[in-house]
């Protein structure tokens, strides 16, 4: 009996110390990964939404156009550096960071896709005031989708930016994906294994694997500005990664596309994983779709080849 509780006492002295490590290790990588300061805090505003504050810029004046990031780990209006201020000689140029993103309030929530349906809404109706155009880059353009089917009054052209799939968008959390998001959550252990996946490496691999075309375009400087947007928030920046893991903010919107009237254009990287499958598909749903391929460019072709998309993007809106 004694020896039970001997080894008892010791499982939980070990586990507290372990605890204890890993939160030290949790506080120095957040701490760490804000040190090059690759975030610019200028030019900013907040807007004061129901479940946290919004970044925004503003730049430029003309009809407005409104930029939305990618919704993927260290996403944050960063991804539209390189072209906000050539768009704002036209255009007045508002760059969202999406809730749970970035520069924005990060709420330790369930993240889905009608929550940055609002979010869309409400900054078009509360913050620009007048109907917008909007670009949209990745899994945002499921929200912005649903967005211009919930609101027709306020969202005027739509640019997509290499969509994902929309038979990805359709699955569903499965038992397995309430688990892994249970165990992300999970405070010090849960964010020790947000950490992990989120690790400058990882992200490093996943732009050189996954998203550029040419991996020498790769620019240290958007790394580390991923890597920051990432950590940012501390513990509660996980909760955005866990909601979309466990694929709680897919949502089916071919009904959605199909009904739409607005003007859509597709832009695709030419080396776009499926990308072409994924715009016929598109168009399928609704044929009044127009695309485009930007060459020498994969995910980011904002990023990879600034010239050729910004001549689609004058062309479309202007």
């Amino acid at each position: 009996m004694k020896e039970s509780k001997h080894k008892l006492l010791t499982l939980a002295a070990l586990t507290t110390i372990a605890a204890g490590v890993i939160h030290l290790s949790n506080r120095v990588i957040v701490a760490s990964s804000q040190l090059k300061e690759m975030l610019d805090f200028s030019n900013h505003n907040y807007y004061k939404w129901r479940f946290g504050k919004i970044y925004y810029t503003k730049k430029g004046t003309g009809s407005p156009i409104l930029l939305i990031h990618d919704a993927m780990p260290g996403a944050s209006g960063y991804e539209w550096s390189r072209v906000e201020k050539h768009l704002a000689q036209e255009h007045t140029v508002y760059t969202l960071d999406l809730l749970g993103c970035g520069r924005s309030e990060k709420a330790g929530i369930t993240y889905t896709n009608f929550l940055f349906v609002q979010v869309i809404c409400d900054f078009i109706k509360n913050v620009i005031k007048e109907k917008t155009d909007i670009i949209a880059s990745g899994f945002s353009c499921s929200f912005v989708t649903t967005a211009a089917a919930y609101d027709k009054e306020n969202i005027n052209k739509i640019m997509f930016v290499n969509p994902v799939s929309m038979a990805s968008l359709a699955q569903i959390p499965t038992q397995k994906d309430k688990i892994f998001k249970f165990l992300v959550e999970l405070p010090v252990f849960g964010t020790f294994i947000y950490h992990i996946n989120v690790s400058r490496e990882t992200i490093s691999d996943f732009f050189l694997d996954k998203l550029y075309y040419n991996p020498f375009h790769v620019d240290g400087d958007v790394l580390d500005a991923y890597y920051e947007a990432a950590h940012k928030g501390g513990y509660y920046a996980k909760y955005l990664y866990s909601s979309q893991s466990a694929k709680y903010m897919n949502i089916n919107i071919r009904h959605a596309l199909s009904t739409l009237d607005n003007s859509i254009y597709i832009v695709e990287g030419e080396d776009e994983s499926n990308g072409a499958g994924i715009v016929e598909d598109y168009c399928k749903a609704n044929p009044a779709i127009e695309s485009a391929t930007i060459p020498y460019s994969k995910h980011f072709p904002h990023i990879e080849n600034v010239e050729a998309f910004l001549e689609q993007v004058g062309a479309f809106f202007d």
